[in-house]
């Protein structure tokens, strides 16, 4: 079953709406406790990481998260849930949880940045594969599109970590993958049918909790 952390500061009810569409199995709870039997968590964001991290701290689960990723179960970050995965982000100078080696920088603060686009990103893009492509896109050809909304950037220490990109004047990693960690720089829970994919993909190599999925999500047939 998907456990799903809810800080306070996440997207819940697109994400919940979601894996309803696709008959998942999922927990939502606001204290670590009632996740500790969950196979797998996922870690939805939105709005500001410092703000994120005080609630995250708060709760208690910036502990059970390390803990949780130290017993090599999957998790799953969407949006500032992927970005607060990593070390720092340049969001209000904000120490984050270090599951993931790297910092967040604001677009406008990285060399190369043209001046002249709209910050946030915000809008469809596709996405182009690495040699690290996770199983997350099993079945979703590449270019496909995903909806993006964020004002920072996930800058990877290591950059073989990165799985997808997508282009918004420079390269901009879409998604990560490090052993149990996943992380979705785009909102899946809002990107069609290829969205939806992704979260069936993430619950049936891990959760093994989809009991049926929708006809029309279309498989790779090349």
């Amino acid at each position: 079953m998907i456990g799903i952390v809810d800080y306070k500061a996440g997207n819940i009810q697109s994400v919940r709406h979601a894996l309803d569409f696709l008959h998942i199995e999922y927990v939502i709870s606001d204290t670590p406790k009632n996740l500790e039997k969950a196979s797998c968590l996922m870690f939805p964001g939105v709005g500001n990481a410092a703000y994120a991290m005080e609630r995250i701290k708060k709760a208690g689960f910036d502990s059970f998260l390390k803990e949780r990723a130290a017993a090599e179960i999957p998790l799953l970050g969407i949006c500032l849930g992927a970005q607060i995965l990593f070390d720092y982000s340049e969001e209000d100078d904000t120490s984050c949880l270090g599951l993931l080696k790297g910092n967040v920088r604001l677009f406008k603060s990285v060399q190369d940045f043209p001046a002249n686009l709209k910050i946030p990103h915000m809008g469809w893009n596709d996405i182009r594969y690495t040699k690290n492509t996770a199983a997350l896109f099993n079945g979703i050809p590449e270019h496909g599109d995903f909806y993006f909304v964020h004002s920072y950037l996930i800058c990877p220490e290591n950059e073989e970590i990165v799985s997808a990109y997508t282009d918004y004047g420079i390269r901009v990693p879409a998604a990560v993958h490090q052993n149990n960690i996943y992380a979705c720089q785009f909102h899946p829970e809002k990107s069609g049918m290829q969205g939806l994919r992704i979260l069936r993909n993430f619950a049936t190599l891990h959760a093994h909790s989809v009991h049926s999925a929708p006809h029309s999500v279309q498989k790779n047939t090349d």
